[in-house]
């Protein structure tokens, strides 16, 4: 028998929040995760106590039960969590709503992420003072605290084996702020990046500049998702989901950066099961959402998806390249992390699933497979493909 998400659940409502800068929602995050899911089923069409299914990644506080309730859920079937790998667990949350849709667990699933840093403490911060344990405790002493400084030592080390120029980070980088100038939702909107800009911006962590790095957002976004079977009676084209795969490289985790593969984002053993299961290869790709916690990420990921050789980065990841509707590889349409907001990547979801539906701000033409990336370099991470009724 064969084992497989191919073509067996498909995305039938989206929803999500406005976008806030970091700490100024207005709204506390349990309210901001019930309107992106109250959105999301407005958009399918259905009633919202008929969700029965929950899934989530990187340790979100709005837990299933107190969700249901609110939500007027006749039944609670699934409560599910993709714990580790911050943004990383984007698309694996995906895979595991359908993969209890396709096994019988649940009927309706809402796969949801939700941020409101003014209430809590700001994602990504480092830790208050006092002792340390763990692999900080060999990594702290030395000055490195946070994502950007611990994920600017790997792609230093990639820069160095493969040749990688800044100007191919700056065309991932303008290729979103570009995107997000025609999505009146993102943060960025209105504020176009120039070339000047991007090079003469402060430093971060080295090779990391201002436009490098992901911004920090309030919000919330959500995805339906339900059998392949009941998906044509619903409002919009379904986005079947062709793919997922989740997981890292070999003793990713080992402390004080011992990792066999250090230079990686980590979707070297991941990717090869990915195109295995959608019967697909890079080639077939027609737009790409991968998320940008930082521009050398998304390079890596690519690469390790095969979508170009380490040493054809400069190559290949030029602006024109990038961007919709003609480009070679259009990717992040919408703004992705950097310039439409960081909502731990499920816009990048919701954005993909726009772009089968036809509704992009940044449409490209003729779209049947659309690719999403989750964050890379932690563990695990994941990544998913989705595709129109034709790629069945």
């Amino acid at each position: 028998m064969e084992r497989s998400l191919r073509g067996k659940v498909a995305v039938v409502g989206i929803g999500e929040t406005r976008y806030y800068k970091h700490g100024q929602s207005p709204e506390p995050e349990f309210k901001l995760a019930l309107m992106a899911i109250l959105a999301a089923a407005a958009d399918a069409g259905i009633d919202p106590s008929d969700i029965d299914s929950f899934a989530s990644y990187s340790n979100d506080r709005n837990d299933p039960s107190r969700l249901a309730a609110a939500l007027g859920t006749k039944e609670l079937r699934l409560s599910n969590m993709q714990w580790g790998g911050g943004g990383g667990g984007g698309a694996a949350a995906v895979g595991n709503a359908a993969a209890a849709i396709i096994t019988g667990q649940a009927d309706i699933a809402v796969v949801y992420r939700a941020l409101a840093q003014g209430q809590f403490q700001r994602f990504g911060r480092a830790a208050a003072g006092g002792t340390v344990s763990g692999d900080n405790a060999l990594i702290n002493p030395y000055g490195i605290f946070v994502p950007a400084q611990r994920f600017a030592l790997k792609f230093m080390r990639y820069m160095h084996e493969h040749g990688v120029r800044r100007e191919a980070m700056r065309a991932i980088a303008m290729a979103s702020y570009h995107h997000a100038q025609s999505n009146p939702r993102a943060v960025m909107y209105g504020r176009p990046l120039t070339e000047e800009a991007y090079d003469t911006s402060r430093w971060i962590a080295e090779p990391y500049r201002l436009f490098d790095c992901c911004q920090e957002n309030d919000g919330a976004a959500a995805l339906i998702l339900v059998s392949a079977e009941r998906a044509k009676d619903f409002r919009h084209k379904p986005a079947y989901v062709l793919a997922a795969a989740q997981g890292s490289d070999h003793r990713n985790a080992a402390r004080s950066f011992n990792a066999p593969d250090f230079a990686s984002s980590s979707f070297g053993p991941v990717a090869p099961h990915l195109w295995e299961m959608a019967k697909l290869g890079p080639d077939d790709v027609d737009v790409l959402q991968s998320y940008e916690n930082f521009t050398g990420g998304v390079l890596m990921s690519m690469a390790e998806h095969g979508f170009f050789k380490p040493e054809e980065a400069n190559d290949f990841l030029t602006l024109e390249n990038l961007l919709a509707p003609s480009g070679k590889l259009p990717l992040n349409t919408s703004g992705g992390n950097l310039a439409e907001c960081y909502m731990h990547g499920l816009e990048l979801q919701i954005e993909a699933v726009r772009q089968i539906r036809g509704q992009s701000t940044a449409q490209v033409p003729d779209v049947h497979v659309a690719g999403v990336i989750a964050g890379p370099m932690v563990t695990p991470v994941s990544t998913m493909i989705i595709g129109s009724q034709e790629t069945l």
